[in-house]
């Protein structure tokens, strides 16, 4: 007779994957449970994606205010309430946490609100109690990264910047992923001084170019102290708050510093030696094509294995374990054209290959490429411009990268994401009917060839 479980499926983490996961395996009949540590709905939903854009939004009504004037409204004295926001903020969380449970409990799995140590591949320690499990699920997701360096533990990073009891004067951004160029945008469109110190000659590394470039210029522009090639060296209490040496010799006083350099794999002390589950040097645990980690009843998805970091990703990849697991059916992910978003100020989406990608993929490519400036800034007076950009494999027509800076990116790149997953080509892009007067339209008017 086959060993009897306590568990079909143990689950750690109760992050995008791993609640999507539990949610299908228990819907397929399993018994499931989910242990979490600290809050359901993961990073993504407490100190990720959802926070972090209510707050993109709070920052942009300062440009729409000034952008008001041209369109006939008499400026006003306005006063921000960060303490406001957050509180709103936090409540729309609180709501998010509890339809996560509901989720979770409709679907017949169990929550275990304590941290969970693999012992073995099928046993699990959890709050004094050793419970065993069938297979297991790890989605752990991943942690912010913090340099070592003198007076590092002056410093915040993006989990502590949604819960700051006041809004900063002045803030150094240390890093230039996204997180750093959001936070770097969010702060500015607050009114509070921003400085962002990035080591490399240009931030968002794995972007297109043109838009990094674009990005950089628009930010400056709006006023963001953006320094590049730049390393901090030490942090310092100050009279004036908190002194920032930097590489090129510089010192800055300012009230707060954010560390947004990077985030790594939240996989240790698990106990995926005990359970045989091999890690990267860098604490990924790896996968098969399938998720299954080197243990063969235990997967892993998300995050936590640094394949595509990416909620979306996160929640496919568990859908699939679970249909596999138990719904009889197995499915590969496929990590080709998932787009992107920076939400960056003026935001940034893309989808595809980048220009260079391209041109190391193909022998040959073709670029087409638009720069103009907002309908909506014609009498704003605001000097922003947009650019939008495909990239074309020549042979077959196929538009293989689609990439755009400037209002409202993301939401056109992801129409753009189903034509390339679809294989459109350029031809079949313009041979559509644009909508007029949208900046979307420019995607299948653009003829000229920049390359």
């Amino acid at each position: 007779m086959p060993k009897a479980y306590d568990f079909d499926l143990f689950t750690i983490g109760a992050g995008s994957g791993g609640v999507r996961a539990s949610r299908i395996a228990a819907a397929y009949g399993a018994k499931v449970a989910v242990a979490e540590e600290r809050y359901l709905g993961g990073t993504c939903v407490n100190v990720g994606c959802i926070p972090k854009k209510l707050l993109v939004y709070a920052s942009e009504f300062s440009a729409a205010l000034e952008d008001a004037a041209g369109f006939g409204w008499a400026q006003t004295q306005s006063q921000f309430d960060w303490q406001k926001l957050i509180a709103n903020k936090d409540r729309e969380i609180e709501r998010l946490n509890n339809v996560y449970e509901r989720l979770l409990v409709d679907a017949g799995a169990q929550i275990i609100r304590h941290r969970a140590q693999l012992l073995d591949a099928h046993t699990i320690a959890v709050n004094g109690r050793r419970l065993t499990a069938r297979y297991i699920l790890i989605a752990t997701g991943s942690w912010p990264t913090i340099p070592r360096i003198p007076g590092a533990e002056l410093a915040i990073t993006s989990n502590e910047a949604f819960h700051l009891p006041d809004l900063p004067r002045r803030i150094l951004i240390i890093g230039g992923g996204y997180v750093g160029v959001e936070f770097a945008g969010i702060f500015h469109g607050l009114r509070a001084q921003v400085t962002q110190v990035h080591r490399g000659a240009l931030f968002l590394r794995g972007f297109d170019d043109d838009l990094r470039a674009a990005l950089a210029e628009e930010m400056r522009t709006r006023g963001i102290d953006l320094r590049f090639n730049t390393q901090l060296s030490k942090l310092a209490r100050s009279d004036g708050g908190i002194t920032a040496s930097l590489s090129d010799g510089t010192r800055l006083e300012v009230d707060m510093v954010m560390f947004c350099t990077g985030r790594h794999p939240n996989s240790s002390g698990l106990g995926l030696e005990a359970a045989g589950v091999k890690c990267d040097a860098n604490g990924a645990i790896l996968v098969n094509e399938y998720s299954q980690t080197s243990a063969e009843n235990i997967y892993a998805v998300g995050d936590v294995t640094n394949r595509r970091n990416l909620t979306p990703v996160a929640i496919a990849e568990g859908h699939a374990v679970a249909e596999l697991l138990f719904g009889g059916q197995r499915r590969v992910i496929d990590y080709d054209n998932v787009p992107s978003a920076v939400f960056s100020q003026p935001p940034l989406a893309t989808v595809g290959l980048t220009e260079t990608a391209a041109r190391a993929r193909y022998s040959a490519i073709e670029v087409y490429k638009s720069v103009f400036r907002p309908l909506k800034h014609t009498l704003s007076g605001r000097n922003e411009r947009t650019l939008m950009k495909l990239v074309v494999e020549p042979r077959s027509g196929r538009v293989v990268g689609a990439h755009m800076l400037g209002p409202d990116a993301a939401e056109i790149i992801q129409g753009l994401a189903i034509a390339l997953k679809a294989g459109a080509t350029k031809a079949q892009f313009d041979a559509t009917i644009g909508i007029h007067p949208t900046a979307a339209e420019e995607f299948v008017t653009m003829r000229e060839k920049s390359a």
